[in-house]
């Protein structure tokens, strides 16, 4: 695999987890969803700014979040094998 593809998963993995341990698990599919479009319109945020103000690292953690909640959504509300 592509060394910098490795590199994001490894930070949306460790997002992940910081997440799930900070915050728990959802307690529904719409909490799970209300959260994914929480992060993906922080993102649009940063990216809708004036190419001058943008802030690249920025873009790239608002990004990470997004990945990080839609891998959490898949595994805790929409897995069909997740224990209840």
């Amino acid at each position: 695999m592509n060394k910098a593809i490795e590199a994001a998963l490894l930070e949306v993995r460790i997002e992940i987890d910081r997440g799930a341990r900070k915050h728990g698990k959802f307690n529904s599919a719409h909490e799970g969803f209300a959260v994914l479009l929480e992060e993906v319109d922080e993102l649009r945020s940063e990216v809708w700014k004036k190419i001058k103000l943008r802030d690249p690292r920025a873009m790239r953690a608002e990004a990470r979040q997004v990945a990080a909640i839609a891998v959490r959504f898949m595994l805790e509300c929409s897995n069909p094998e997740k224990d209840d």
